[in-house]
């Protein structure tokens, strides 16, 4: 496909960018969309996947027929299977007539399954039918009934990981992943950050009824210097609120800080050291990748001192405590500590290893983070889940199952 082709694709689907991976993401979508192959579009949260799949069925036989596009992440657990393949009148308590289904209404069209990583395993099975002969059943029926549909998957979920913890079918990821379709996330696409900006500027100039922000070009430097955790959703979000708050509309570094959070990607390599240039799909994995490495030097520490302790003839009788790193101080019990014991007599008789500690057992795990991430997400919103999905970085089902699974109702 030649660059003026991909030029008009992007001017038709409002696309953004001359970045040679994102011309080869639209190239392959297009190259794939006249055949009925189904295609796995993957990259991080907020980076813009929604545009393919109307590309791919608007450069299909299709484009006449249904697109329907269902976030699978937004759907509870109970009622998705009949969402997505119908159900017979009487089939469940609500089920007071028929329903087609996701799947009988796009006969013939597309059907675009974003966050599919969040299926159930019961749904992942019926869509795996789907894909391999057609197939489905309503729920509460016997009859088997057949459909026409191309899909479309989109994730931002490993799914490697996912198969890996028994969370994901293998089968159907190797069904969906026919042609894979990769979005780059904005930090790889620097020269694109500006271009962005200044459309999106010029759209809230529009909305507001007022001139567009501009940027110096120190603060363009800043702008595409940054990590954009959230993609294109976050530049958009940061400069609608400029736009909105800012009485002078030239936008220097000093005031383009105070809409930048602290937190950067790519600003830690002190707590990465060689893993500098390591990315992360969310903050959660940045901080579980900071508790691994802090584990790893504190357990080399104390093995350390172990060694002095044990070469010296040095006892450990004294009463163990609880420290947590991250408050820099003394904790309440249900804070996810790490147990330590600290020597009586170290400190005492010597004065080469002062404040140090044995090794007695490291008892932070990834579940009791993740349980206290939960409870404090739940605590700051005061119980609203959906808020507090949205704060975690996970669909409401997900956020549910795991309430449930921790006790934390």
């Amino acid at each position: 496909m030649n660059n003026a082709e991909v030029q008009q694709v992007k001017q038709r689907f409002g696309i953004i960018g001359n970045t040679e991976a994102l011309n080869r993401a639209i190239d392959i979508a297009i190259q794939v969309a006249p055949t009925d192959l189904s295609v796995l579009i993957t990259g991080e949260s907020g980076v813009g996947k929604e545009s393919f799949p109307q590309i791919i069925h608007q450069y299909s036989r299709r484009k006449h027929g249904q697109y329907i596009a269902v976030n699978c992440g937004a759907i509870p657990e109970g009622t998705i299977d009949s969402e997505l393949f119908g159900h017979e009148k009487g089939a469940f308590t609500g089920a007071v007539s028929d329903r087609k289904g996701y799947f009988g209404e796009a006969d013939g069209g597309t059907i675009f399954l974003d966050e599919v990583g969040e299926l159930p395993l019961s749904t992942q099975a019926r869509l795996l039918r789907v894909l391999e002969s057609g197939e489905f059943i309503k729920v509460g029926s016997s009859k088997v009934l057949k459909t026409d549909v191309r899909i479309v998957a989109a994730t931002n979920v490993n799914l490697a990981a996912a198969i890996a913890d028994g969370r994901f079918r293998e089968d159907l990821f190797y069904r969906l992943n026919t042609v894979p379709v990769k979005i780059p996330p904005l930090r790889e696409r620097a020269d694109d950050v500006v271009l962005l900006f200044r459309k999106f500027a010029s759209d809230f100039a529009e909305k507001y009824r007022m001139p567009a922000i501009q940027l110096t070009e120190d603060a363009k430097k800043l702008l595409t210097g940054y990590a954009w955790p959230g993609n294109i959703r976050q530049l958009k979000n940061i400069t609608e609120q400029i736009s909105i708050i800012e009485t002078n509309r030239e936008i220097t570094p000093g005031i383009l800080r105070n809409y930048l959070p602290e937190q950067n990607v790519q600003r830690l390599p002190a707590l990465y050291g060689n893993k500098a240039d390591k990315t992360f799909g969310s903050e959660r994995e940045i901080l579980y990748q900071v508790l691994f490495d802090m584990r790893q030097d504190v357990t080399e520490l104390k093995k350390l001192v172990h060694g002095i302790m044990e070469e010296r003839g040095m006892k450990n009788d004294a009463p163990s405590v609880t420290y947590f790193p991250q408050h820099k101080g003394f904790v309440e019990p249900n804070e996810m500590p790490t147990t330590i014991d600290i020597p009586a007599k170290l400190g005492k008789e010597t004065n080469e290893v002062p404040d140090s500690a044995e090794y007695v057992e490291e008892s932070l795990s990834l579940d009791e983070v993740e349980k206290e991430m939960i409870r404090k997400a739940l605590e700051k919103h005061h119980g609203r889940r959906k808020n507090a999905a949205k704060d975690l970085n996970i669909s409401e089902r997900t956020l549910y199952r795991k309430i449930k699974e921790y006790g934390l109702e």
